[in-house]
């Protein structure tokens, strides 16, 4: 689905990361780690095209990222649903109209998907807050919301960056719980933290591997959790 082979990506004059490898499987389900800093959000920048590696090769869906023109880019990221830390959204839009905005964008018919939409929201636990401001949202609310925009087109793969990093533990458990749920629907999911305990925390749920950025590499930081 997303391959990485003998990855650098230089800025500044220095690798930010050097020598990286890895094939992103189908159902697949990997935590991202290391310190703040280490190319992280990097890493996931490259695997979903808003960065291009400075040399090494990158295939998303079995073409060569060097390829691609604009247009091809902006149909293989509707493959890839991604959820920031610092989610955006616009303001002036109510929560669900912000969630349905990649459909908007696609030229999809919001009337004929509405059941979808609706049970997405259900899904993330935002009905009761669905028509109010991005403002009104606590930041847990805010993540849901940010997760259910990511994944609305039915993509292949999930990048979540520090999904948890602005949140409690009780709600870093619940997003875990629904990324996990992804993940058993088929998709392959790639989140960054730096939260070890969430990690041992999804060890009776999930299959994962635990991958870490240090010294600008990418390590296999553990066995099958």
């Amino acid at each position: 689905m997303i391959e990485l082979d003998n990855v650098a990506y230089s800025y500044g004059g220095g690798d930010l990361l050097s020598d990286i490898s890895l094939r992103l499987q189908p159902g697949s389900f990997h935590f991202l780690t290391g310190p703040s800093g280490a190319g992280k959000s990097t890493f996931l920048k490259l695997c979903y095209m808003e960065l291009k590696a400075t040399s090494g090769l990158v295939q998303v869906f079995g073409k060569d990222v060097r390829d691609l023109k604009r247009d091809d880019i902006a149909m293989a990221r509707r493959r890839i649903g991604v959820v920031h830390q610092d989610c955006k959204f616009l303001d002036h839009l109510s929560v669900v109209e912000n969630i349905a905005l990649p459909l908007t964008v696609a030229g999809r018919d919001l009337s004929s998907e509405m059941d979808n939409l609706t049970s997405l929201i259900d899904w993330v636990g935002l009905k009761r807050q669905q028509d109010q401001r991005p403002p009104e949202l606590s930041g847990g609310e805010r993540q849901r919301a940010a997760l259910a925009r990511a994944v609305i087109m039915g993509p292949d793969v999930i990048l979540a960056d520090e999904p948890t990093g602005n949140v409690d533990w009780e709600m870093s458990q619940r997003l875990l719980s629904l990324l996990i749920e992804l993940n058993k629907m088929g998709k392959s999911v790639v989140m960054a933290t730096h939260d070890l305990n969430l990690i041992r925390a999804a060890k009776s749920q999930v299959s994962a591997r635990v991958l870490r950025i240090a010294n600008r590499k990418l390590q296999l930081a553990g066995a099958d959790l």
